[in-house]
C-alpha cells in the first residue's frame, strides 16, 4: 500500500515500521488509521476548518505542522474520542500506544528534528478482566457442530484454533509445505516463525480435510499451495474463517455469549494451562508472545483452582489447642 494520504515524516513512519521492525501489513494499517485519524483531528482543529473530520487531506499535516504539536492538544485529541467517538479505555489506550511510538521515531529514529511533546503522555488505567474462553463442554459443542459442505474444512479449522491457539491472520496463512510429520511451521507477527507441535486430534482432522475435501483442481495459483481453500478455489479469507466460527457457534447455541476467533485463542491458551500444568514460558513459545508479561493474562484460574490451592495450604491442617486457664 502506498499511503499516499499521508505525508512524508508519517510514510517515512511506516517504511521504518516495515523494514526496521518487521512488523506485520495488518500491524502497520492499524498504525497507518491511527496516525492519520489523529492528525486529521488536529489539522482540522488548528486550523478552525469547517468540514468533517473524513474529508481533511492529511497529507498537510506537514513536518512543519506535526512539529507545532503539543501535548495539550493531543489530550483535545483524546477527549474527543472518548466524548464524541465514545471510545473506551482500551482503544484509547491502543491510539495513545500509536502515538507515542510515532512521536519516538521522530525524535529518536528520524533526521526531522521532531522535540517529543507526548513524552510525559500517560495510558488510561484499566480494570483487569480475565479473558473470556469457553468452557470444556462448550469446545465440544462447538466442534460437533460443524456439518454441510464444507464440514471437514470447518472442523480441521476449530480444531487448530482450539488445540494450538492461532491467531486468525496464522490460520489463513498456512501452506501445505508448512506441515511436517507432527509439527507445523506457523509463520506470526512481524514475520517470525515458530514451530507447533500437532496432536493427535489435529493430524487427525487435517488428514481427513486434505484426503477427503481439499480440492486439488481449479484452485487460483496463489491458492495452490493454501492448506484451507475456500469455495471459490482462493485461500480462505480471514472474513470467511470469521463467518465459519460464527455461524458454528450459533448452531451450537453459543452465538449469544460474543465469542469470536480470537476468543478460540484464548481457550486454547486458558485450558493448556489449567489442564496440562503448562510453564508459563512454554505457553509463551506456543502463542508466539515476544513479551512473557503478554502471556500472563491467559493464566488466571477458576474458583475451583482456588479452593484447592487454600485447602492444600499445610497450615490448614494445623488444629487449634487451647491452653487451660
Amino acid at each position: 500500500m502506498a499511503y499516499d494520504d499521508v505525508s512524508k515524516p508519517v510514510k517515512d513512519f511506516l517504511f521504518y515500521l516495515d523494514v526496521v521492525n518487521g512488523k506485520s501489513k495488518n500491524t502497520i494499517y492499524e498504525y497507518y488509521l491511527d496516525i492519520r485519524g489523529y492528525l486529521k483531528f488536529l489539522y482540522k482543529m488548528k486550523n478552525k476548518l469547517s468540514c468533517e473530520i473524513s474529508e481533511v487531506d492529511a497529507a498537510k499535516a506537514d513536518i512543519d505542522f506535526i512539529k507545532q504539536i503539543t501535548l495539550e492538544d493531543t489530550y483535545e485529541y483524546l477527549y474527543y474520542l472518548k466524548s464524541v467517538k465514545n471510545c473506551n479505555n482500551r482503544t484509547l489506550n491502543r491510539k495513545i500506544c500509536s502515538i507515542h511510538v510515532f512521536f519516538k521515531f521522530l525524535s529518536n529514529k528520524s533526521s526531522f528534528d521532531v522535540q517529543n511533546p507526548v513524552e510525559n503522555l500517560e495510558n488510561n488505567s484499566l480494570p483487569y478482566t480475565l479473558p473470556k474462553h469457553l468452557s470444556l463442554e462448550e469446545c465440544e459443542q462447538l466442534l460437533n457442530a460443524t456439518d454441510g459442505k464444507n464440514s471437514k474444512r470447518d472442523y480441521a479449522m476449530l480444531v487448530l484454533f482450539l488445540n494450538c491457539g492461532l491467531r486468525l491472520s496464522e490460520l489463513v496463512s498456512i501452506n501445505l509445505s508448512d506441515l511436517g510429520n507432527e509439527y507445523l511451521t506457523i509463520t506470526g507477527k512481524g514475520n517470525k516463525q515458530r514451530s507447533l507441535y500437532l496432536n493427535r486430534s489435529c493430524l487427525d482432522a487435517l488428514d481427513d480435510y486434505i484426503k477427503k475435501e481439499r480440492p486439488r483442481d481449479g484452485l487460483h495459483s496463489d491458492a495452490r499451495n493454501a492448506l484451507f481453500i475456500s469455495r471459490n478455489g482462493n485461500r480462505i479469507s480471514r472474513r470467511a474463517v470469521q463467518n465459519v466460527v460464527e455461524n458454528c457457534l450459533k448452531k451450537a447455541g453459543l452465538g449469544d455469549k460474543n465469542y469470536s476467533t480470537h476468543k478460540l485463542r484464548h481457550t486454547a491458551a486458558t485450558l493448556m494451562h489449567k489442564y496440562g500444568n503448562v510453564d508459563i514460558r512454554v505457553l509463551q513459545q506456543i502463542l508466539g508472545h515476544e513479551n512473557l508479561g503478554t502471556t500472563q493474562i491467559y493464566t488466571h484460574v477458576d474458583s475451583e483452582q482456588v479452593k484447592i490451592a487454600v485447602n492444600a495450604n499445610p497450615v490448614s491442617k494445623i488444629k487449634h489447642k487451647e491452653k487451660n486457664e
